[in-house]
């Protein structure tokens, strides 16, 4: 394992997947930026869910298909690690994982545990969950954990991760727009922060279909950076003192009784 560096440069694409699977690797291609150490793009990126109910069972892949292997190239072409959102083929045609992929220095694939089964939606009729587990891996040193979407309301999922060692929370979205949404989604991040003393990089679809917000919160929740609701990239800068300062501060890690 590598010596964790004092700074881990990230950016976020808040960018939005289409429903042509060439067209989003293209796009990947052409926006994966230089300069950072983790780029991440949002859940489902390979090709878009289509219209609420839509059978994706068509587009699914291997991890080692099509999409993951143009992660991996832009991850190479940039040196960095890059993160994104696909459906990987199950073993049920018409029912594949949610899955992220996460190729370049560090290289792991986490399919998405808990399903949106809320709000009107019923992912589980269309996708298959993965089996609870943490999904760590380690980029420049530092500790991050995966997790998509829907995760994100389930505090026990974060507190897994972090227990697993994550110094940083990796969030690949595409946040349903609607009433409230922006206001939970928010909420959350920062309660993912500020509960488990991490960063959290949270990366979203942009509007209008989702509710975009993609967002990097400290350990102490304050908020680094912030998108609107149109497609953006961010970049920001996690410090590893702010990090121990954090749970210095705040060692509410160490004082948990269970």
């Amino acid at each position: 394992m590598s010596s964790p560096t004092a700074t881990l440069d990230v950016a976020l694409l808040q960018q939005a997947s289409s429903l042509e699977p060439a067209d989003n690797r293209a796009a990947l291609t052409a926006g994966t930026p230089d300069g950072a150490d983790l780029v991440v793009w949002p859940e489902a990126f390979a090709r878009d869910f289509g219209r609420p109910g839509s059978d994706v069972g068509p587009y699914a892949e291997a991890v080692d298909g099509p999409f993951a292997s143009t992660v991996a190239q832009a991850a190479a072409a940039h040196g960095c690690t890059v993160v994104a959102g696909m459906f990987e083929s199950s073993g049920d045609p018409e029912r594949p994982f949610n899955t992220l992929v996460a190729r370049g220095a560090a290289v792991a694939d986490y399919r998405k545990v808990h399903l949106y089964d809320s709000f009107g939606y019923r992912e589980s009729d269309r996708l298959v969950a993965g089996e609870p587990g943490a999904t760590t891996v380690t980029v420049d040193g530092w500790r991050v954990g995966l997790m998509t979407c829907y995760d994100l309301r389930f505090p026990e999922m974060a507190r897994l991760l972090v227990d697993a060692g994550a110094e940083v929370l990796v969030v690949p979205a595409a946040w349903v727009a609607g009433p409230r949404k922006v206001d939970h989604w928010r909420t959350l991040v920062r309660a993912r922060a500020i509960e488990n003393t991490v960063y959290v990089v949270a990366v979203g679809q942009p509007g209008p279909r989702y509710t975009g917000r993609s967002t990097v919160v400290d350990p102490l929740g304050d908020v680094l950076v912030e998108a609107g609701e149109e497609p953006e990239v961010l970049t920001a800068t996690l410090h590893r003192e702010v990090l121990d300062e954090a749970r210095r501060t705040n060692p509410s890690l160490a004082n948990r009784r269970l």
